[in-house]
């Protein structure tokens, strides 16, 4: 599991004083950018240096409370991949308060539309690290 802290800035938030869900939604896409980053594959480097990339296909959230400015949120992300997607699992928490769980299904993909390919090894390898502690 990755984990990593977002502070909700006052600009995340909507008149009432809550977290947008467009501004959460930019906070998952940046955990995943960073988890990839700590693995030593950013997302920016896939399509160069490899003819891939990890394009988000499909995501789900559930909100179960609201977040406000200065929360300091803790993230989780825990990869689960098969031969040729992963899926990232969220869960955020306010102190020990749920406020969202969900996912991103992303498909390991060649660059220009030729379809899904296998998840290469040393990638994968570091999803199923991840996935295990």
């Amino acid at each position: 599991m990755y984990e990593r802290t977002w502070t909700v800035r006052f600009s995340d938030t909507d008149p009432h004083g809550i977290a947008h869900y467009p501004r959460i939604v930019d906070a998952l896409h940046e955990t995943s950018d960073m988890f990839m980053q700590e693995i030593g594959f950013p997302f920016w480097e896939l399509t160069e240096n490899y003819d891939f990339g990890f394009p988000l296909v499909d995501m789900q959230f559930e909100f179960k409370a609201p977040l406000h400015a200065g929360d300091d949120v803790r993230m989780t992300l825990t990869p689960d991949p098969s031969t040729r997607a992963v899926r990232f699992e969220y869960e955020a928490y306010n102190g020990d308060t749920l406020a969202f769980s969900g996912y991103e299904q992303r498909v390991c993909a060649e660059t220009g539309g030729g379809g899904a390919v296998e998840i290469p090894e040393e990638i994968h390898s570091k999803f199923v690290e991840y996935a295990e502690e």
